[in-house]
């Protein structure tokens, strides 16, 4: 189902973003043996940036908050709950005239990815180490992980 605000816009450093009034995701992080783990989506071949791996989310509803975009998009994509989640700090990527919110969550219990339930924007879901993820990042997600990283304490 579409919302109203689903749709391409032109950001004011002339990027293309989908969300007319911006977007949010949800950075579901925990700690791992070997450092910071993070809860990646696979994004299907046909989206933006397809076949890549990021954060749930997309595109903000007309007066919803990054956080509740957040949660409605991770609701949508992956089955997460809001009763699965703390939520933390935001982290804004401002390019003008658009935005892209991450909000950062931790599970509040035992939470394995091959219990959540895919819709089909999504290929799969894991837990990947952010230190060495192995997998092809999403480029925004990538590029915002020298502001985020250290929000995470990795």
């Amino acid at each position: 189902m579409r919302s109203p605000t689903d749709g391409w816009t032109t950001c004011g450093l002339g990027h293309r973003h989908w969300g007319l009034v911006g977007a949010a995701g949800l950075l579901v992080h925990r700690p791992g043996t070997n450092g910071v783990e993070v809860l990646l989506q696979h994004r299907v071949a046909w989206s933006h940036h397809g076949d890549t791996w990021g954060t749930p989310g997309g595109a903000l509803h007309r007066h919803e908050s990054a956080a509740d975009g957040a949660l409605r998009e991770a609701g949508e994509e992956l089955g997460l709950r809001a009763a699965d989640l703390v939520l933390g700090v935001e982290s804004v990527d401002d390019h003008g005239g658009w935005s892209y919110t991450t909000v950062l969550a931790t599970p509040t219990g035992p939470l394995e990815a091959a219990d959540l339930e895919l819709d089909a924007e999504s290929t799969g879901v894991a837990w990947v180490t952010l230190a060495a993820p192995g997998v092809p990042l999403h480029p925004g997600f990538e590029r915002s992980l020298r502001t985020l990283r250290p929000l995470l304490g990795a």
